[in-house]
């Protein structure tokens, strides 16, 4: 069989791949980010008074010392790290998902301004930290479902047009 030109191997190395848009790779970033910080919160290098971690309401866990954490917290994280890179196939579920991603975030940073701490209904715990962590989080998700949608060709794909 003669094939006319030459031939790309079926696969090829993510930063080779012509087809991937700038927010597609954003969804990917966000994805792995959210990932890291939910299997962050499991690990008792990384997060203080692991031994106090809760469902939800009272867990006195911290992640870097820092950011408040319960089990509820950190599968949510997961989730949102796995519905990342799961949507960054197509750059319109991309930027539906850095979009509405962001809105939740937005909505947990009202969420911890609005809760009373020492209440159950903080049933995911959030201290001042988290609280604009979550507020940075949104600017940062809702901004980047901005970047192009487009495909931007790579010197490689420009050589074989």
């Amino acid at each position: 069989m003669f094939i006319d030109g030459p031939v790309d191997p079926p696969l090829t190395r993510a930063y080779d791949d012509p087809a991937r848009a700038p927010v597609r790779w954003a969804a990917i970033v966000c994805g792995i980010f959210f990932l890291a910080i939910g299997f962050a919160g499991f690990v008792p290098t990384v997060t203080a008074h692991l031994n106090t971690i809760e469902m939800g309401y009272g867990s006195g866990a911290m992640v870097l010392g820092i950011f408040q954490v319960s089990v509820l917290h950190n599968v949510v994280h997961l989730l949102y790290g796995v519905v990342g890179i799961a949507q960054s196939r197509f750059s319109y579920s991309a930027r539906r998902y850095l979009r509405l991603g962001g809105g939740l975030a937005a909505v947990l940073w009202l969420f911890g301004l609005l809760v009373d701490r020492g209440s159950y209904s903080n049933f995911l715990p959030l201290n001042t930290a988290d609280e604009w962590a979550y507020f940075a989080i949104a600017l940062v998700m809702i901004g980047l479902s901005f970047l192009s949608g487009d495909v931007t060709p790579t010197r490689k794909a420009d050589r074989h047009s």
